[in-house]
């Protein structure tokens, strides 16, 4: 019997242990790819309705991409907290979570980012996520809601509510099941 290329292709297996390195090298490359489908408006489960209307000017550009950046980081690390809290200790969680965020501010200077501008970033990343926890503690809508808010500078825009919640739901729950079965260990 003759066999193929494909009779030998094997199935993605997910890793059985990750590093708090690999985790945040893992969780940096998913944060990019949500973002530049959000930019490109390729997310076609989860589309953010009249997204080309938040590009009139630089400013308002400027603002809604470093928004979005903001609402990924939030919600892949809201993903990775849920997925192993309680099943890891919280310092390999934090280092994990450390890893990714300074995966990506590494990158954001790396293409352009003035790393004079970081501190500040930081700062705001820091409001929002304390924002955004309290928000989604309470109900998705307002989660919903508080993002918004940010991204487009009102709370309740047609449609992109509930958009951003689904979205939400959509990166945070399948990551959180791709990693309740890892275990995550020192390195």
């Amino acid at each position: 019997m003759q066999t193929t290329l494909l009779d030998d292709t094997r199935e993605f297996r997910a890793p059985q242990t990750m590093t708090p390195a690999e985790l945040g090298d893992s969780l940096a490359r998913l944060v990019w790819e949500s973002f530049s489908d959000f930019l490109a408006q390729e997310d076609v489960e989860t589309p953010l309705p009249e997204v080309d209307t938040l590009y009139d000017d630089e400013r308002t550009a400027r603002r809604t991409a470093e928004e979005a950046l903001i609402f990924f980081l939030w919600a892949h690390t809201r993903g990775a907290q849920l997925a192993f809290m309680g099943r890891a200790p919280d310092s390999l969680i934090r280092q994990g979570l450390d890893e990714l965020h300074r995966a990506v501010f590494e990158d954001m200077v790396e293409h352009g980012t003035p790393s004079g501008q970081l501190p500040l970033f930081e700062q705001r990343v820091s409001a929002r996520y304390a924002e955004y926890h309290q928000a989604a503690s309470e109900t998705d809508e307002r989660l919903g809601q508080a993002v918004s808010r940010h991204l487009v500078g009102e709370a309740s825009r047609a449609g992109l509510v509930d958009a951003i919640r689904e979205r939400a739901i959509a990166v945070a729950n399948p990551l959180r099941d791709f990693l309740e079965d890892v275990e995550l260990v020192s390195s």
